[in-house]
């Protein structure tokens, strides 16, 4: 954690140095101003007394692109000359940037183009996917990985990253949950506002920084049955309290974009959402940056069936406040009708431009319109060079995210001596290591989990090498997941042959390290699963290995929870390595063989089946709750499986034990605005140094509606020493009490709170305090 935190500063320190040769300026603001030296809105409003309506609209055009030859190039030059297009995205390297950049230079008013791309976990040095920065439960190391992230986009010419993405989802189901950060509402909110800050820093116009734009907006995670694109039916009182506060806390922290999600909310698409687009997200929130259609989100509203055409689409979009019409054809082929017919108005036109346009000056973009992608002279050799990538960062951070599901008989760590089988498709995988969304990162970079425990042994040991089963064997789930890109690659041989060499390679070892779950394409955009069990005979792989007596550690590679059951009740050591990115193989190295000591914690509920979903830990509780010290017929539960999870939310071993101390309360009752401090001691009980995450839990018990039985209001990742303890103090807030009410009023009501804390949302140590009315107030009603 020291370690992280000393390169966080470092690279501050870096971010604030040119990343390329230019001129001084005299502080922030200059690098905003045009030559003209007009502050912002000024500057907007007589450049837009300028532009014609076709120049207006072409600034609401976000066009994809792809680096290198392109048939098309030709044709989108001339539009960019025209003054057709306002911004590109999917273009990553400098020189592909500079060619676009100088024909926007070449229009009629030279406004210069802005340049997007999806960064999501790391652009040229891939860190940990969303859950496994979001499993590290230390800002630190999420905000290092935003700002390589910022560093490395800059250093390439780009402008904008459409991160970070904080839908909160609690349907593992759903394939985008490896994106985000899991199911709960403070933990994403407080990583979406870190990541902003990481990525834009003081001054977005500065190199080395970026401009965030928050997704999806709204509710995403939350659509019915984990399909992708499907729609999302939800009371405004749950959206307020559990799904928004994620985009709005990236918003207060300043994102400067908002990407509007591809589902419809009760009924009416995002897209075309005037309440949310403009009711909550402008007037509520006070968002003045821009909005930003997802791809091809406005010819869809005719398949969802609210509009007609594509001219109705666009006037729909544009009247609910969609700025930025992406990778569709949409705006440019139908608003100049829209506003002859007077079915927009000209208004409408001219707010969405406004809005593009402030993005840009804030850039600096009209005061050098190649402020981040410099000059031809200065750009690197070798695009893909070693030399650009942050591998020791990556290295810490993947480390941190590493989750230790089980140890039985302190099977971890191993020892660095005799043979060692390493079974599975992924082990050898450099692709699936990155993860999806993996930007610009390049496979043949990544360290693989087999070469990482290569490299930890050199040659004080001997690994052994099996496939053991393919990482998904039915040929119509294979053709789908190739279809535009090469996701899975088969071996052509029986499940027994693999299992046969697998068990044969087995028996010649001391120890089985197998990995398996998924390859990355299964955890991504349009990868829902409706089975979250492994597939492709990888559990009939385990059973095979299990059946060999030899000690046997499952190593996961995943990108949602998966089902584990048996895994959990039969491994003897069961790791949750995601998809660790760049240096993901040396970090579970370090991890495996306790040069490292594991700490992450879930952020997301492990079910015990698919039947159980969805399974979070803040759930609301029932007038017949089940009770498992007393279990009852005529409570709230299954009959054929137990009601809890597999692995509860915050959950995660280490290598050492440590002990919780009874909770401590500053004052037994605090009068209405006043503020409780809550304690424990903490100590490592055991023999080696460790981390922990000490986390705080509140609850309402008696509230004018139903509250959660628990949420987490704070948390706080510590390291201790063998035998060495610590107080950790909580500050309990008002607001950590208010919820929305009825009337979707955030309020706080007196009566009773209870507190909980500890290193995992169901083992926890309890207390309580009084929050006293003011006078004339009751509690409930």
């Amino acid at each position: 954690m020291k370690k992280i935190r000393m390169l966080g500063l470092l690279l501050l320190s870096l971010a604030s140095a040119p990343a390329f040769a230019q001129a001084p300026m005299a502080g922030p603001a200059a690098t905003h101003r045009p030559p003209t030296g007009e502050d912002r809105e000024a500057y907007i409003t007589r450049l837009m007394r300028q532009m014609t309506l076709d120049e207006k609209i072409g600034q609401l055009r976000l066009v994809s692109v792809d680096a290198g030859p392109d048939a098309h190039k030709d044709v989108l030059i001339r539009d960019i000359e025209a003054g057709k297009v306002g911004g590109i995205f999917n273009t990553v390297t400098r020189p592909d940037i500079r060619l676009l950049q100088d024909a926007a230079v070449r229009s009629r008013l030279k406004i210069p183009l802005f340049f997007a791309y999806d960064v999501l976990h790391g652009h040229r040095t891939i860190f940990p996917i969303g859950l496994g920065l979001a499993s590290t439960w230390n800002l630190d190391a999420v905000a290092l990985s935003g700002r390589i992230s910022a560093i490395e986009a800059s250093g390439d010419g780009l402008n904008m990253t459409f991160s970070p993405m904080v839908d909160i989802s609690r349907d593992p189901r759903w394939g985008r949950n490896s994106e985000g950060f899991g199911e709960d509402t403070y933990l994403v909110s407080r990583i979406g506002a870190t990541l902003v800050h990481a990525y834009q820093g003081a001054d977005p116009a500065a190199p080395g920084n970026i401009l965030a734009a928050v997704k999806h907006f709204a509710l995403y995670g939350a659509i019915e049955g984990g399909r992708d694109y499907n729609t999302v039916d939800m009371s405004p009182q749950r959206m307020f309290q559990d799904y928004l506060p994620p985009y709005k806390a990236a918003i207060d922290a300043g994102a400067a974009g908002v990407m509007i999600s591809l589902n419809a909310i009760n009924g009416v698409p995002a897209t075309a959402n005037k309440w949310l687009l403009q009711d909550v997200l402008r007037k509520q929130w006070g968002f003045k940056g821009v909005t930003i259609s997802d791809h091809g989100a406005i010819m869809e509203m005719i398949k969802h069936g609210v509009a007609a055409d594509g001219a109705d689409a666009s006037r729909l979009a544009i009247t609910a406040g969609a700025d930025l019409s992406m990778s569709d054809t949409m705006y440019g082929q139908n608003l100049k009708p829209l506003l002859q017919a007077g079915r927009i108005k000209q208004a409408d036109i001219d707010r969405a431009v406004r809005d593009v346009l402030r993005v840009k000056y804030d850039l600096g973009l009209f005061q050098n319109a190649y402020r981040h992608v410099g000059v031809a002279a200065d750009d690197p050799p070798d695009t893909n060079a070693e030399s650009r990538l942050h591998r020791q960062a990556a290295r810490e951070v993947a480390r941190e995210s590493l989750v230790l599901l089980k140890n039985d008989n302190q099977t971890l760590p191993l020892k660095k001596q005799g043979t060692i089988a390493v079974v599975g498709a992924l082990a050898k995988s450099q692709r699936d290591m990155m993860g999806n969304w993996s930007a610009a990162g390049v496979p043949g970079q990544v360290v693989s989990l087999y070469q990482g425990l290569a490299d930890a042994v050199g040659d004080k040991a001997t690994l052994l090498y099996a496939r053991g089963a393919n990482v998904v064997d039915d040929p119509e789930i294979v053709k789908y997941l190739n279809l535009y890109e090469k996701d899975i690659e088969d071996d052509p041989r029986t499940r027994q042959q693999m299992i046969d060499e697998a068990v044969e390679t087995a028996k010649k070892a001391d120890v089985v390290v197998a990995v398996v779950g998924e390859t990355q394409g299964m955890a991504h955009e349009a990868s829902s699963r409706s089975d979250i069990t492994l597939l492709g005979g990888q559990e009939d792989l385990l059973k095979a290995l299990k059946a060999t007596g030899k000690p046997l550690v499952v190593v996961l590679m995943n990108g949602r929870p998966l089902a584990l059951g048996w895994e959990k009740d039969n491994a003897d050591a069961l790791l949750e390595a995601w998809f660790a990115g760049t240096e993901g193989g040396h970090a579970v190295a370090d991890v495996l063989f306790g040069d490292v000591n594991p700490s992450g914690k879930l952020p997301m509920t492990f079910p015990r089946s698919v039947g159980q979903i969805p399974m979070y830990y803040n759930h609301l509780n029932t007038g017949r709750p089940f009770d498992p010290q007393h279990p009852d017929k005529y409570t709230s539960r299954y009959f054929d499986a137990p009601n809890g999870p597999l692995f509860p939310f915050g959950y995660g071993l280490s290598y050492t034990t440590f002990d919780v101390s009874d909770v401590k309360l500053s004052a037994a009752s605090v009068p209405m605005g006043g503020t409780v401090r809550a304690s424990v001691t903490v100590r490592n009980s055991g023999s080696r140094d460790g981390a922990t995450v000490v986390q705080l839990y509140l609850q309402d018990p008696v509230a004018s509606i139903s509250r959660p039985v628990k949420e987490l209001k704070g948390f706080q990742k510590i390291v201790l020493k063998a035998g060495e303890q610590k107080e950790v103090s909580f500050t309990i807030k008002q607001d950590d009490l208010s919820f929305y009410n009825n009337d979707l009023k955030r309020v706080v009501e007196p009566g009773r709170f209870n507190v909980y804390i500890g290193l995992d949302s169901e083992n926890v140590k309890a207390a309580d305090f009084e929050l006293r009315a003011a006078k004339g107030e009751g509690k409930g009603g």
